[in-house]
């Protein structure tokens, strides 16, 4: 029995991926956010793989260390002798599916051999193809070993949000699964080592931070105009440090709005918690681009990362082609925020009737909400030389 479960697995080109070639706090500079979520699950995946008690889920972006923990504890369970079935979701699938054509077993006795697995690892949940017969055997297999309490362990990149009612009731049991999410960057691919999100445009902006902001002292602008970059900037600074509510940043072309969202959005990423900082059009792009046909994401999924981010930083809300669709989906977007009481930043050059009285009316709530508005014109590159950096001036 033991011998026919290893053959099912692809473990034997998964033996080097081990607890002691695992390194607990990444092999990058990360941040300390991101470190840390990557040594708790190294840990829970230790400790799971000692006591073999319960289900454990491993949450994360691709490349972010969830196969590698997961065949360390199948490669753990096997040298204790523990028959251990590992694999990933699409070849589980494959396995039950190619029975039908093999006259040496029977599509019975391989499914009770998966289900029945002392310890079994799925790896890459939810990258199969969500038919109704794949959505049911998947059920089949867990509800087992759910009722049965076997020990499981799951890796998935998914939200939980997407994946079926009945599975996700019970990967959500406290009392058997513990879930652990990894929010470190792809190792694979070490010179992005911000982890930022696909749709972020901060790569382009990683300059624009609070130390090079500029007070523009030495371009003769109003007392007036002074102010308000001065108040926008404290605001910034503020919520960089403790992300709360929204920021609506106000002003014209070139003014300073995009310099402190990026700010924003720089100051978090070097905590390692990278935000989602997405401009408005880019976004709708975003979001069209997932009715192609040849999309791998779909739209519900894309437009729930964002409307989901733990902090989201819109660019430029109000230069794109306001459609009715444009209007309706950037309305669902924000409504939700507001309901949820997300951490949001906007930037917009809008004048208050350019934008929609629906979410103007929510910008315009001062229980949640911080409206900075920048009386002074485009930036022109001119300061004194006595003007001091304005990280230097904060209050």
């Amino acid at each position: 029995m033991h011998k026919r479960l290893f053959s099912l697995s692809r473990l034997n080109e998964l033996d080097h991926l081990t607890f002691e070639k695992f390194q607990p706090r990444g092999q990058i500079n990360l941040g300390p956010l991101q470190a840390d979520s990557l040594e708790r699950a190294f840990d829970q995946s230790r400790h799971f793989a000692q006591t073999l008690q319960g289900w454990l889920l491993l949450q994360g972006p691709y490349g972010c260390g969830k196969t590698h923990l997961a065949a360390a504890i199948a490669n753990f369970a096997v040298g204790l002798g523990v028959p251990t079935l590992f694999l990933t979701v699409p070849d589980l699938l494959d396995t039950l599916r190619f029975t039908y054509d093999n006259p040496e077993t029977t599509f019975e006795s391989r499914f009770e051999q998966i289900r029945g697995s002392v310890l079994l690892v799925l790896d890459d949940f939810g990258t199969q193809n969500a038919t109704a017969w794949a959505q049911e055997k998947l059920f089949q297999i867990l509800n087992y070993r759910y009722i049965n309490r076997l020990p499981t362990v799951i890796t998935t990149n998914q939200n939980l949000k997407e994946i079926e009612g009945r599975i996700r009731s019970r990967l959500l049991d406290p009392e058997l699964v513990t879930s652990v999410e990894i929010v470190a960057p792809d190792y694979r691919n070490p010179a992005d080592d911000t982890g930022h999100h696909e749709l972020s445009s901060l790569v382009i902006l990683s300059d624009r931070t609070f130390g090079n902001w500029s007070d523009r002292h030495g371009e003769g602008l109003t007392g007036t105009d002074l102010q308000t970059l001065d108040q926008a900037f404290q605001a910034a600074y503020k919520f960089a440090e403790n992300p709360k509510g929204w920021l609506i940043f106000s002003g014209t072309y070139g003014c300073g709005k995009t310099h402190l969202a990026a700010a924003i959005a720089n100051y978090r990423a070097s905590l390692g918690d990278p935000p989602l900082f997405v401009v408005v059009p880019d976004l709708l792009d975003h979001l069209r681009a997932t009715f192609n046909p040849e999309s791998t994401v779909r739209f519900d999924r894309r437009f729930e990362e964002v409307r989901t981010a733990s902090l989201l930083i819109l660019d430029d809300l109000g230069t794109q082609s306001m459609t009715p669709w444009v209007r309706e989906k950037l309305y669902q977007l924000l409504n939700f925020r507001y309901n949820a009481r997300l951490a949001t930043v906007i930037t917009t050059s809008d004048k208050e009737a350019e934008i929609d009285p629906r979410l103007y009316s929510r910008m315009l709530d001062k229980r949640l909400c911080t409206f900075k508005g920048i009386s002074a014109p485009s930036f022109r590159g001119m300061q004194s030389k006595e003007s001091r950096p304005a990280s230097r001036r904060r209050n």
